[in-house]
């Protein structure tokens, strides 16, 4: 089997100066010093989780049976016979998956021997178990100061940095443990993960090659690599890559479901499904179901089988896992066999800003059906309330407020403070199989024009129309290139900016920034190149999402990828020209989008090469704004 991938441009990240703690262990070792990591008062903000892949998930677990016999073993040169009873007591517990009790006793241990690396050890597993991240870091920190020669902390540690998002942190801990366990499978995994997360993917590349040349019948590591490709957008080589691993191992989970992705988004839809439902019986982990149980519902929605799609897509709660956001609405939860006409009906938006946009497309739907006796509140994010309340002046529209209580997403909505005077409440995407059952279900034009629910003030329209008119006579594109939601997985839907050149330099279009986060590397860029993009003042692109639907109207025309505001302007009516992979499920199985009728879309059959796409959209632009008349 050959390892030969298509290799991207060698990445600028260089290697933190801390990695010179990692570097090939010395004969005679000087004791660790661990890296530092943030405290539990400097744990990262909760933020609303995204669908986890289990193309990212490493491998090992600190509760594991496998590593409570090294913790049961680490203890048996303890002497004091009160802190060996506790610490035995606390493993105990965590066999019965206590992970509560058996971090009390692992207290209790403590207060008898602070300086109990096992005991730390032990509390650490717990608070980790318990999805206390920030404490159980804290906890493995000070296990690893008081043993700095037990590898099997410092391997914990990267585990949890890695699910914490702090990977260049995992990628420290998991050198040190390779440095102490060379050729250690799981570690060289868990390492090709965090490179990958850290878009180092030729590091990665390098790294699993050497590892499959030492064990080439090892699923894992060709499931690493395939992930590590797939990264990169080369899913041809992915999709071989885990077809060679499942190869030597037909029943490998991970590899299964990444195939039946990979397969699924080059095209491949049908084979994709299959693979998929052979993986979901294979998965014993409550979110990995859920997750598995979503491809599934892409697949069937790009298949056009919409009543099966959003059955399947019902896993998007996370029902039984730390995941699952916990709504603080003292109501019954709306079911479809309940009915609407009538009925004061409470909606939550979906999670992530681009889907509480996307899916209120069916909230017009749901006002119709409630009906004049009835009555429709929604909240939404706090940023979105002023120009959902322009769309939907009849309904009370609310913000929500996505937190965390005991370890847990928690959702709840400040400004209401009577429930009882609805009768249920819902979640935007519960009313997809209700109104969305087929193709011919979205709407696409009204009196004319493409369907549009959001309504921008017409008065900062007019403004921002007199601001652009006033510049130059030249037709006004407003010009997105990035999410500012970032990792390897996601970065790959995006061209690069450099590759946006050609278009930029087409004569007679004024191009205009509508990017928001930080563009002042790109913006410079543009300059050095020689490349006009002229920016709004007064208006915050992140924040001011009110203003900036009337700004998107008043353009001639939008290019950009999916992110919030392709959404916010399609949702609005404005002429969006959107830039997606071929065979993206959004635009359920069509040659368009359903979600917003004004929206035009240009596919890329590449995620690696994205200059076909690049260049029909010039000559789209200039077929539309220069060369008419």
């Amino acid at each position: 089997m050959s390892l030969s991938v298509k290799q991207q441009k060698k990445s600028n990240t260089k290697t933190p100066s801390g990695l010179l703690l990692f570097g090939a262990a010395p004969e005679a070792p000087s004791p660790f010093t661990p890296p530092a990591v943030p405290a539990a008062a400097e744990a990262p903000i909760f933020k609303p989780v995204e669908v986890f892949n289990p193309a990212a998930q490493i491998l090992g677990d600190s509760g594991s049976s496998e590593a409570l016999k090294i913790l049961l073993s680490a203890t048996e040169h303890i002497k004091r016979t009160d802190t060996l009873k506790l610490l035995r007591e606390a493993l105990d517990l965590f066999r019965k998956d206590d992970w509560q009790g058996g971090g009390e006793c692992a207290l209790k241990a403590l207060h008898i021997d602070e300086k109990s690396g096992e005991a730390w050890h032990i509390l650490a597993v717990s608070r980790d178990k318990c999805n206390d991240f920030a404490s159980a870091i804290t906890c493995y920190e000070t296990a690893l100061r008081l043993q700095p020669e037990n590898p099997a902390i410092a391997n914990d540690l990267g585990r949890l940095a890695y699910k914490m998002g702090l990977n260049e942190l995992a990628e420290k801990f998991f050198r040190f443990f390779l440095n102490k366990s060379p050729g250690h499978v799981e570690a060289i995994n868990n390492l090709a993960s965090a490179l990958r997360e850290l878009n180092r993917l030729d590091d990665a590349v390098d790294l699993l090659r050497d590892a499959i040349g030492a064990n080439p019948t090892n699923v894992q590591l060709w499931n690493a690599l395939g992930t590590v490709v797939n990264a990169q957008g080369d899913l041809h080589n992915a999709v071989i890559f885990y077809e060679e691993g499942l190869r030597h191992d037909p029943k490998h989970v991970h590899a299964r479901y990444n195939l039946g992705n990979a397969k699924a988004s080059v095209g491949r839809v049908e084979e994709g499904l299959e693979d998929l439902m052979a993986a979901l019986p294979l998965f014993t982990d409550p979110l990995n179901i859920h997750t598995c149980k979503l491809s599934i519902a892409f697949c069937h929605l790009h298949l056009g089988n919409y009543e099966e799609g959003w059955k399947w897509y019902e896993a998007r709660d996370k029902d039984n896992t730390s995941e699952k956001v916990h709504y603080l609405i003292n109501r019954p939860r709306w079911t479809p066999d309940q009915p609407l006409e009538g009925k004061r009906v409470f909606v939550s938006a979906e999670q992530g800003l681009g889907d509480e946009i996307m899916f209120s497309n069916v909230l017009p739907d749901l006002q119709r059906e409630l009906g004049p006796d009835g009555y429709l509140g929604i909240g939404v994010e706090p940023r979105l309330v002023p120009i959902f309340q322009k769309a939907f002046p009849q309904a009370t529209v609310v913000k929500h407020h996505t937190t965390k209580h005991k370890n847990l997403p928690v959702r709840l909505f400040p400004d209401v403070t009577n429930w009882e005077s609805y009768d249920y409440w819902a979640i935007t995407g519960d009313f997809l199989g209700r109104y969305r059952k087929n193709i011919e279900d979205f709407p696409r034009f009204e009196d004319g024009k493409p369907h549009s629910w959001l309504r921008p003030d017409p008065e900062r329209i007019s403004y921002w129309k007199g601001v652009l008119g006033e510049l130059n006579d030249k037709p006004k594109v407003g010009l997105l290139w990035k999410s500012l939601i970032k990792h390897s997985r996601r970065d790959r839907y995006y061209s690069p900016f450099a590759q946006w050149e050609d278009i930029l330099r087409i004569e007679g279009i004024q191009f205009v920034n509508l990017q928001y986060g930080d563009t002042s590397e790109e913006l410079a860029l543009a300059r050095e190149m020689g490349l006009d993009i002229w920016t709004p003042p007064g208006i915050n692109l992140k924040n001011d999402l009110d203003d900036l639907s009337a700004l998107c109207v008043a353009m001639d025309c939008i290019l950009c990828p999916a992110n919030a505001t392709s959404n916010i302007a399609g949702a609005a009516g404005a002429p969006v020209w959107l830039i997606t992979p071929k065979d993206a499920w959004i635009c359920l199985g069509t040659d368009y989008f359903p979600w917003y009728p004004s929206t035009r879309v240009f596919f890329s059959d590449s995620l690696i090469d994205w200059a076909p796409v690049m260049g029909r959209i010039k000559d789209a632009l200039i077929e539309t704004f220069i060369n008419v008349g």
